[in-house]
């Protein structure tokens, strides 16, 4: 029998209040934790090994344990990540319609346009593959993460760096093939399906 533990319950065993934030704050702190590596363990330490040396129980003697194995590591890490706050700000106050229109038109022609045409060599390559004829996804398909099908195999086909995307919302349950651009083509992990 499988029981599910809500978020809720988790800190609720644990006795840990979850912080409440205005819409769309936490996705933007997440984003900006990304790209400035705020907790990275290089400035917070490595937490799957400092957990398992932490010989306390409650939250309370973690906290005060953590501060003082890294002391400055968590004001370091809001620095690194007010700092890159204070960039989107910047960035932010450029943005304008014209910049919106280039970026649309990239996203939905430009790059639309590369990523669907990549998708049949890579489709037609694992066809080769694995001996079995290939197709594309249907719209309904594509709508749940789908891109085609290698025999009666639905595979998406993302770039690597997708990989890297953990904030997004998306979640994909199929074969994925990944596909890195190099200077002489693409290099696809064909892994996960052959």
């Amino acid at each position: 029998m499988k029981i599910k533990i809500t978020n809720e319950e988790i800190r609720r065993f644990l006795e840990s209040e979850a912080p409440e934030f205005p819409k769309y704050v936490s996705p933007l702190i997440n984003l900006a934790n990304y790209y400035a590596k705020g907790t990275a363990p290089r400035v917070v330490g490595q937490m799957s090994e400092l957990i398992h040396e932490f010989q306390g129980k409650t939250l309370a003697e973690w906290e005060d344990w953590y501060f003082k194995k890294n002391p400055g590591a968590l004001n370091e890490a809001v620095q690194k990540i007010i700092q890159m706050l204070e960039l989107f700000k910047q960035q932010l106050n450029r943005i304008d319609k014209p910049m919106v229109e280039q970026w649309a038109r990239d996203l939905v022609i430009v790059k639309t346009f590369m990523g669907l045409r990549l998708q049949e060599p890579i489709l037609k390559k694992a066809a080769e593959l694995k001996g079995a004829p290939f197709r594309f996804a249907a719209p309904s398909e594509e709508a749940i993460g789908v891109d085609g099908y290698v025999g009666e195999t639905p595979v998406s086909i993302k770039p690597v760096t997708y990989k890297a995307k953990s904030t997004l919302p998306e979640s994909i349950d199929t074969k994925i093939l990944y596909y890195e651009k190099r200077d002489d083509g693409i290099e696809v992990d064909y892994g996960d399906l052959i």
